[in-house]
């Protein structure tokens, strides 16, 4: 973490606490990964501190932390633990989202941040195995059922980060009577409810994203708290926690493989092999990448805050997420280059970065979606030239 990007006051005192438990918070790290076992200790201690709560504006009695404080933040947590940050980055971004929109009924947004006050984790459950990614567009195979001033909800959901502790489920579902998509409040212990646990993925297991299975779950028509589409264009700049996330991974893999090359130290050369030529410059590739990376993924985030509509930085919110992507993934391959065949030892940490970076290349927006929308916005600022 460079000290001189810190800009806030949530920044500077969430930086040093999370800098002060790195060593707590990555406790079971090794052996969550290997038993793709949730990290309750981390969510337990993340919510007591009030983590949760920073996004939720202070009117609501939160701590008003803006999409900026919300990524650098992020982008800390990822490298003291990848899926505990992809886990409550879901959550804190839901709830910047929310309350930044705010298209919800009042009464649900006021529920919803008493809920949160009191230790609430929500997620968004709209992947299905059928539709692939929501953001292309399927027509969600869940379908809600109006049936005596109820709605019932039947089907499957997948990749539902740290489903096992989630209090708040919002369940994408397609609704004949309407023909719409609308989006259902789902609580923790409603009947019906099931939670598949069958999570078992090479990368970011410790999420425990399972199967989501909804077996005539019945709400209220109070529930259905969105619908697809309503409501003024919107880009949703939160996801940017998915990039803050992954450059946290990339940033420990870095950090790992300085500090071999700073101590390893072979009888066939005299000193470190930070001192070879071929690793100065391994590392100040990877040195590079983290820069250019970071410095987009921040700029963007604080820009995004600045521009009205935040349509106008679309490209940029896009780029974000393949830039940090592609120069993470390189910047993993670099240190791992330089840690040689002790970076694929099951008890060094670099094999479990490169897995975990891996799967971001599937969560949104996707490299081909991102690039078609980059393009989309190239050309129609240039049509006026034409």
């Amino acid at each position: 973490m460079k000290s001189m990007l810190i800009q806030s006051a949530i920044q500077r005192e969430w930086v040093a606490k999370l800098e002060a438990q790195r060593e707590t918070l990555t406790k079971y790290v090794q052996r969550n990964d290997q038993a793709h076992r949730f990290p309750h200790e981390n969510m337990e201690w993340l919510i007591n501190e009030g983590y949760t709560q920073l996004t939720l504006p202070e009117s609501y009695g939160g701590r008003g932390a803006t999409l900026e404080d919300m990524v650098v933040l992020q982008s800390v947590l990822g490298s003291i633990d990848g899926p505990t940050a992809l886990s409550v980055g879901w959550h804190m971004a839901l709830v910047g989202e929310v309350f930044e929109r705010r298209i919800w009924d009042q009464a649900i947004l006021d529920d919803f941040a008493k809920a949160v006050k009191n230790g609430a984790l929500a997620n968004r459950a709209v992947s299905e195995a059928e539709t692939g990614s929501p953001t292309r567009g399927g027509r969600p195979q869940t379908y809600a059922r109006f049936e005596n001033n109820d709605y019932i909800l039947n089907g499957v959901k997948t990749f539902t980060s740290m489903s096992p502790v989630l209090t708040h489920i919002i369940v994408a579902a397609y609704i004949p009577v309407k023909e719409q998509v609308g989006f259902f409040m789902v609580e923790k212990g409603t009947p019906g409810l099931e939670i598949a646990n069958n999570w078992n993925m090479v990368g970011m297991r410790g999420t425990e994203s399972h199967d989501v299975i909804l077996n005539d779950v019945r709400v209220k028509q109070d529930k259905l708290i969105e619908i697809r589409g309503e409501g003024p264009a919107y880009q949703n700049g939160w996801l940017l926690h998915i990039p803050a996330t992954y450059l946290g991974i990339a940033q420990a893999a870095r950090d790992y493989a300085v500090d071999f090359a700073l101590q390893y130290s072979p009888n066939s050369i005299e000193g470190p092999i930070a001192d070879l030529p071929v690793v100065q410059q391994n590392i100040g590739q990877m040195e590079t990448k983290l820069i250019t990376a970071r410095h987009l993924l921040w700029s963007t985030a604080r820009a995004y805050q600045s521009v009205t509509p935040q349509d106008h930085i679309g490209a940029e919110t896009a780029a974000s997420k393949v830039v940090v992507m592609n120069e993470g993934l390189d910047v993993i391959d670099l240190a791992m280059r330089i840690v040689g065949a002790k970076s694929l030892e099951m008890d060094r940490p670099l094999q479990r970065y490169f897995r975990d970076m891996r799967a971001g290349l599937h969560n949104p927006p996707m490299q081909d979606m991102s690039y078609t929308k980059i393009a989309q916005q190239a050309m129609t600022e240039r049509q006026s030239h034409i």
